[in-house]
């Protein structure tokens, strides 16, 4: 099936999945552009291979917000989850995880990471 298929709420319904069982804290405003910034990428993969030009601005722009804070929230929810989260869900996604010792993911390698696994998630389906 086709991502282009897929009713937008339900792919942020998977996304949002994903994100939990990961161990992204809801409450946290990275966790919003995070999800944000996934979907996009989902949808369109070259936004996930410029952060910093692409999707950092539009995230920012929806939020009202600037790239850099945008940057910096998705950086400390990325670094709650790696320190805090599910480190069996990470191995799966990762091939790695905190327990190993390893250095968290970079922004634009963990929203790569997953909107790629949306993508054949989808796929499948």
């Amino acid at each position: 099936m086709e991502i282009a298929r897929i009713e937008d709420i339900e792919l942020e319904k998977y996304i949002t999945e994903i994100m939990l069982d990961i161990g992204i804290p809801a409450h946290l405003k990275g966790y919003h552009y995070l999800r944000d910034s996934i979907f996009m990428s989902s949808k369109d993969m070259e936004m996930a291979g410029s952060v910093t030009k692409l999707l950092y601005p539009v995230v920012a722009k929806h939020f009202r917000t600037t790239d850099q804070k945008v940057e910096r929230a998705i950086r400390n929810a990325i670094e709650v989850s790696w320190d805090r989260g599910n480190t069996v869900t990470f191995e799966k996604l990762f091939g790695y995880s905190s327990a190993m010792g390893r250095p968290r993911p970079t922004n634009s390698e963990y929203i790569a990471r997953i909107a790629d696994k949306v993508r054949l998630d989808i796929k499948a389906m």
